[in-house]
């Protein structure tokens, strides 16, 4: 075992010894974040709290061209776990405990980078990835919006687009500016990915008339009805998207996760509810699904609201997907990071890109066993994402 995969073990010890489940969003600012504050001398560091358990940890060291994004908290561990989720456990091949795969074992391995080399890095650490309310990379979004080119670190990271708000002026004060790319860690098996699809989230409501189920009925009348016809025409409709590709992704994901409503047997619905999510590919265009989806089924529902809406990777329109993944690629190739296939999971890399960053998602870890009891990373993948990580850093090039 190297060095650098001990060190990186010890760190992921401590940290799923903190309890960041999320839910129930009770992380503050102390915990986990008083730990990496201490193992981060030499650096900037910055801890905004931005409400609902949703923390974010900044850190600076030098001038560096690339921002190392993850995320600390976790899903809720089930009752299925073998053994304490929060005490780690390593094997021969593996290291288990609950966010070891998503994504404490990658934070680990960048705390040790950090201790291991003296480079320029740049770590942002946030709590909320799990919660489907991302104010930890809105707020360093605002604060720290993509720069165009000559400006701030590097050559700037907004792909040549001017942004939204003025650039800060330069010279930049140690330990403010911006980036030329975010590397955003997720379990992705040590390759890098240049493209996800988007999610979103609704929820229908269905309004109907009460009444004796014996008789005949109309279309309106039963709000259950209404949303068994609906479902019904929106699978035809995900059917009719199969052809749709992109970056090796085929078609639009979907999901009816619940139908709720009625009295009994026989009583008609007086109202319903629905709630699905959906995946698109990075060129279909959010708000032009959701007018697919609403206009579905006559009579129209009495409430159609989309609840999370989170936007592909690349993000943008085909033709600046394509060029914001073709810039990823080049990078990718640049720091001898291999590039792996478009995945299906969401991620925050998303969020950097429809910000204007050059961004894709890189992390050792399978997603198959993220979310899982008795999760696990294996360890020559933690070593293998350590050890390109400092190679990253120590030669100067984050």
């Amino acid at each position: 075992m190297s060095a650098l995969l001990e060190a990186t073990l010890a760190h992921l010890r401590a940290l799923v010894g903190f309890d960041t489940r999320n839910p129930p969003r009770v992380i503050d600012t102390g915990g986990i974040f008083d730990y990496l504050r201490a193992q981060l001398p030499g650096f900037d560091v910055t801890v905004t709290d931005h409400g609902a358990g949703a923390v974010s940890l900044h850190a600076v060291r030098g001038a560096p061209k690339y921002l190392f994004n993850v995320h600390l908290d976790t899903v809720p561990d089930s009752p299925a776990w073998t053994a304490d989720p929060h005490a780690l456990r390593v094997t021969s091949d593996r290291a288990i405990g609950l966010g070891a795969c998503d994504i404490k074992g990658a934070a680990a391995a960048l705390v040790a980078v950090a201790n291991a080399s003296d480079g320029d890095m740049a770590l942002l650490f946030s709590t909320d990835e799990e919660a489907n309310d991302p104010r930890c990379i809105a707020g360093f979004l605002r604060a720290f919006p993509p720069l165009p080119v000559g400006e701030g670190r590097g050559e700037g990271g907004a792909n040549g687009m001017t942004p939204a708000v003025p650039s800060p002026p330069t010279p930049l004060p140690k330990g403010e500016g911006s980036y030329q790319a975010v590397i955003i860690a997720e379990p992705t098996k040590g390759e890098a990915v240049l493209a996800h699809r988007g999610i979103q989230s609704v929820l229908m409501r269905f309004a109907g008339h009460a009444g004796h189920a014996s008789g005949e009925q109309k279309a309106s009348d039963s709000a259950l009805h209404q949303a068994v016809r609906w479902g019904d025409a929106a699978l035809d409709f995900v059917d009719a998207q199969s052809h749709e590709r992109f970056g090796g992704l085929t078609g639009l994901r979907f999901n009816i996760g619940r139908i709720e409503g009625g009295i009994k047997a026989n009583m008609i619905a007086p109202s319903a509810e629905l709630r699905f999510g959906m995946r698109p590919l990075p060129t279909m265009q959010p708000d032009g699904l959701l007018d697919s989806f609403r206009a579905l089924a006559e009579p129209a529902p009495a409430h159609f609201e989309e609840t999370f809406r989170g936007p592909s990777l690349p993000a943008g329109d085909t033709a600046r997907a394509e060029e914001r993944r073709l810039r990823a690629r080049d990078l990718a190739d640049e720091l001898g990071i291999p590039v792996g296939n478009a995945v299906d999971f969401w991620t925050e890399a998303a969020l950097f890109s429809a910000a204007g960053y050059t961004a894709f998602v890189y992390g050792p870890g399978d997603i198959a066993q993220a979310h899982s009891a008795d999760e696990w990373v294996a360890l020559d993948q933690l070593q293998q994402y350590a050890e390109t990580i400092y190679r990253i850093v120590d030669r100067g090039n984050a």
